[in-house]
This record gives structure tokens, sequence and C-alpha cells, in this order.
């Protein structure tokens, strides 16, 4: 009686082509699924220090805006609420120069929609300079 040395050896072998089907399904679905959109990126343009620039360059015009809402261009109040006003006031001081620089001035504890109502009069007027004063933070003593 030979048990053991008849016996055939048979080789284990692992069957990875169902594997790699899977495996190429999966990076098919990946590769149709992806989106290639490129997202729009903001555009900056960023300052160029110059003596000649700066004695040429029209001051910058100033749209403040205080705690209560209340609107100024320059030193002059803003009659009225909303877009138009706002809108009727910048096109007065300004006149036709729409490549001023614009700072917005506002309180800090002004609502961010007054600021933006702001934003949106300069824009429809056809202002691309905007900037946006601040100070800076108060660091506490130690």
């Amino acid at each position: 009686m030979r048990i053991g040395s008849d016996r055939r050896q048979d080789d284990f072998e692992i069957n990875v082509i169902s594997l790699i089907d899977v495996l190429l399904t999966l990076l098919m679905f990946f590769v149709l699924t992806t989106t290639f959109v490129q997202h729009s990126r903001l555009q900056v343009t960023l300052p160029q220090a110059s003596a000649e620039d700066r004695d040429m360059q029209a001051p910058a015009l100033t749209v403040m805006i205080d705690r209560d809402g209340r609107s100024y261009v320059g030193s002059d109040e803003v009659m009225g609420q909303g877009v138009e006003p706002l809108k009727q006031a910048i096109a007065r001081v300004a006149g036709q120069d729409r490549d001023r620089p614009v700072t917005i001035r506002a309180d800090a504890q002004t609502p961010h929609q007054n600021v933006v109502t702001a934003m949106d009069a300069l824009g429809q007027l056809g202002f691309t300079h905007l900037s946006i004063a601040t100070t800076p933070s108060q660091e506490p003593s130690s």
C-alpha cells in the first residue's frame, strides 16, 4: 500500500483574468465619469510700482458705507437706498473715467448686502479696478 508516493502533485493556480476584467471595468468607469472641465479662475492684476505711474494716475474714488447702511461717494452722502441712487452719485463724481481705481470703505458692522450693492453699482457702471479697504488687526499685548 503506497498511499503517499503515487499521488499527483496538483499545482495550485490563481486565475487572475477575472480580477483584471473587474479592474479594467472600474478603470473605465472612473475615466468616463471624471469631469475634465477647467473651473474658472480669478484673474488678479498685481500692482506695479513706478514713480511715473503715480503722478499720472487719478486719485482713487472712495465709496464709504457706514454701519447704518448709508453710502457716501467721496464726501457726498447718497440720498436713497439701492443700486440706482448709488449709480447716479458715482457717475456724477467719476464722470466718464471708468479706469479710475475705486476703494470701498465699509464699517466692520455693515451688513454684507450693502457692500455687495456698492460693488454691483460699480460693476454696472463699468469700473474694473475695485479694492476694499481694511485695517490691520490689533495684536493683544502680552
